[in-house]
């Protein structure tokens, strides 16, 4: 191969592989062992990020820069999981300091520096592609997120945001947690149930948290409630024979007037029916939960000394899916 050619070609791998290279493939091109060592060298143009893999210029490597080097540390037909997958769609993950990457069960490969290796008997069938990186779909992707978790409220978050944003849906959760290891499993499991229950947040969780731990009567979860046709709310938690609605109201998802004000017209709404509607924020629940299941328990008393009201409710379906 003359130097023009074999520079054509190194030209076209590192634009192709978002310019890291590993050694295997500069010694197939023709580099000599010799030519790479001074290209890495101190100073040099190149840089070491993993065994045998480097980035072709000098800086902080970015994200991209991460996931193509752990692509190539481990190997042909390795799957990039857990928060790099989930960022790759658009989600939030926990973290983003370690690369989690799926390797056939047979191949011998250890964690280093910001890559995690899994070796797993059940490769992903399918993945989503960018350039030579493979991620694992998004449900693979969370569940393996979710495995890594020790924090309920994490676990919650991770797999609220992927069916808020439509990404996957609770069948396709479920199903991949059956399918995976059970070490590891038993907070997804917990988080999963929830959502079977209605439960679609972190903070919907931790009101749900509260009101077990306070051994309050089971409320129903983001029921639809009616007056005949009408449609009066979709509160989080409904107690129907005390007609008591509890709402945490978060201004995560209440970012524009607009949002806040519907939420203002349905707790008057709900007033003027007889309702009783509490309103908690995320920082009542974790600062003062005392206060919040006082408020709750005297308001529960109290609506069912006054008796329940002719309010329908419809039972939350598995918008989820």
């Amino acid at each position: 191969m003359s130097a023009n050619t074999q520079c054509d070609h190194l030209d076209t791998l590192i634009s192709e592989q978002f310019g890291v290279v590993s050694r295997t493939q500069l010694l197939t091109l023709g580099m000599t062992d010799k030519a790479v060592e001074h290209r890495i060298r101190p100073g040099g143009p190149w840089q070491v990020m993993l065994p045998g893999v480097y980035l072709t210029e000098t800086g902080t490597p970015s994200l991209l820069h991460k996931e193509m080097a752990a692509a190539l540390y481990a190997g042909s037909g390795s799957v990039i999981t857990g928060s790099a997958a989930m960022f790759h769609y658009g989600l939030r993950p926990p973290r983003l300091d370690m690369i989690d990457v799926l390797i056939p069960g047979e191949r011998r490969r250890r964690s280093i520096s910001f890559v995690q290796v899994e070796r797993t008997l059940r490769m992903p069938l399918r993945v989503s592609t960018r350039g030579p990186l493979q991620f694992a779909l998004v449900a693979r992707a969370v569940m393996d997120t979710s495995r890594t978790l020790r924090n309920v409220r994490e676990v919650r978050a991770v797999i609220a945001d992927a069916m808020q944003q439509g990404h996957c849906t609770l069948r396709q959760l479920g199903e991949e947690l059956g399918e995976g290891p059970i070490r590891h499993s038993a907070l997804p499991r917990r988080v999963l149930g929830e959502v079977r229950q209605g439960i679609r947040s972190t903070v919907e969780g931790d009101l749900l948290d509260l009101i077990k731990g306070a051994h309050l009567p089971m409320p129903m979860l983001n029921p639809d409630l009616y007056l005949g046709k009408q449609f009066i709310a979709r509160p989080d938690a409904w107690w129907p024979d005390a007609a008591v609605a509890v709402e945490v109201d978060s201004r995560e998802w209440h970012l524009s007037p607009a949002a806040w004000e519907k939420t203002m017209a349905r707790h008057d709404l709900m007033f003027s029916l007889g309702i009783y509607p509490l309103h908690f924020s995320p920082r009542q629940l974790h600062q003062e939960p005392t206060t919040v299941i006082k408020r709750i328990r005297d308001t529960y008393q109290r609506g069912l000394e006054r008796g329940p009201l002719p309010i329908r409710t419809v039972p939350c379906p598995n918008r989820a899916g």
